[in-house]
């Protein structure tokens, strides 16, 4: 399996590198809408139509105060569009996405390194947000925007109903999911509820994002910083322990713990605490706004993580600015990166009717759960600063994800399945991954 494994990945490697030289060769001259006129930005947002109208109406505010006009593309399938847009040597002026994506567009040519000293009002982000926006060599590629980190998503009607309390530990946190099995918290008679949501899938790397806040409360690493380089760290101890955990607990056995078919569930799909038969979800901060509409406000609390056996560490993530790899507009792009970074710029996309495009601001003059006038979001905040971590982005991380999703899934699909052998197999598969990039050290 590993050496299938690296296999593919060296011939994406391959393909990458042919898209590379196109793209650094990238200059002002495109076909593209706007691109010709040196006061347009052609702007890329990987979006739905919902958040696509909250950006409609910062890069409206952006115009009326500077006189720069946006050419806005929402584009969904963003990777797919952005290659062939880096083929005919012609990328987008600007580009928000993927904090995790940082590595790979930066690996490609796709991105213009930046200066932060440049963007007015640099020095409201925080160290640890600019800290994501490293490469490799040193150089900065992106400028925060938008941070998140997950939180537990909990029926707080459920707990008062069964006498319950959030639950503060991997152990009472189970318990509950036991409770909320067994003991009919919806009060219809039927053994028809469950204790948590998990989109355990393999697809897209679900298992490994899902996972990871698993992962780090347990004390394991996916990879870790070694030197100049990287080296693979799931065959650890702690690793064997959280996965065997996992295993035992959540996907093993008929308990009931957890919703049928997670193991095949994706995000799109995992919609049983929408539906109203499951009780936990761990989650990002987006869902909060769905979730008020069913099942409802007043159902519902969003606590931290329960600690593991090294506390609580969730998953963090979010959005960057990206300049892409061309050259002639770098004023009109400082000028948008120092306005979507500013007080203004940050409250405009965390409120409005349509869905916010900002959930924790990067601007640290502003507070979330301020803004917007809920005491939820202080949790999510609270969240983010002290008790998480971020993917490592300055690696491509997308392979290393995919292949991790692909290694608990399996493990989590045969319950007869030896952890330990199958995480050394793994760590030798992320050996590969690194080898591929030459970050093995």
């Amino acid at each position: 399996m590993g050496v299938r494994r690296r296999s593919r990945r060296l011939a994406a490697m391959i393909t990458v590198s042919g898209l590379a030289f196109g793209a650094a060769a990238c200059g002002s001259g495109s076909d593209s809408a706007g691109s010709d006129d040196p006061n347009t930005l052609e702007v890329w947002t990987r979006s739905n139509p919902d958040p696509a109208a909250t950006y409609e109406r910062v890069f409206a505010a952006f115009t009326e105060k500077t006189g720069i006009k946006i050419d806005y593309q929402p584009v969904i399938n963003f990777d797919q569009q952005l290659q062939s847009r880096a083929s005919t040597k012609d990328l987008p002026d600007v580009m928000i996405n993927d904090t995790a994506l940082m590595g790979s567009y930066q690996s490609q040519g796709l991105l213009k390194p930046i200066d932060p000293d440049t963007i007015e009002g640099h020095d409201q982000i925080t160290d640890k947000s600019w800290s994501s926006t490293v490469g490799l060599d040193g150089e900065h590629y992106g400028i925060p925007y938008s941070r998140q980190a997950q939180t537990l998503m909990i029926r707080k009607d459920w707990l008062k109903k069964l006498g319950l309390e959030a639950p503060t530990t991997w152990q009472e946190m189970l318990r509950v999911a036991k409770a909320f099995a067994d003991r009919d918290p919806d009060g219809d008679g039927k053994k028809d509820t469950y204790g948590m949501v998990v989109p355990g899938s393999a697809q897209n790397g679900y298992a490994a994002w899902w996972g990871s806040s698993f992962l780090w409360s347990g004390g394991a690493k996916i990879i870790e910083p070694d030197g100049r380089g990287y080296r693979p760290a799931m065959d650890s101890t702690a690793a064997v322990r959280t996965v065997t955990w996992m295993k035992d607990n959540l996907f093993c056995g008929d308990n009931g713990v957890i919703q049928p078919g997670a193991i095949s569930a994706v995000t799109g799909t995992a919609t049983n605490f929408q539906d109203g038969n499951a009780g936990m979800y761990l989650t990002g901060p987006y869902n909060i706004a769905t979730y008020d509409t069913t099942p409802g406000k007043d159902k519902f609390e969003v606590v931290p993580f329960p600690a593991g056996p090294a506390g609580s560490t969730v998953l963090a993530d979010g959005e960057n600015v990206y300049f892409g790899a061309r050259t002639g507009k770098a004023k009109q792009e400082r000028a948008l990166a120092a306005f979507l970074i500013s007080p203004e710029g940050q409250r405009l996309a965390m409120t409005g009717k349509n869905q916010p495009v900002v959930r924790i601001p990067v601007n640290s003059t502003l507070d979330a759960a301020q803004v917007r006038d809920d005491p939820r979001w202080s949790v999510v905040q609270k969240a983010y600063e002290n008790a998480s971590e971020q993917f490592p982005n300055a690696p491509d991380f997308a392979p290393i994800k995919q292949d991790t999703a692909d290694a608990l899934n399996a493990v989590f699909t045969y319950c007869g399945s030896d952890v330990r052998s199958s995480l050394k197999e793994l760590n030798d598969t992320l050996a590969g991954d690194l080898t591929d990039q030459d970050l093995l050290k």
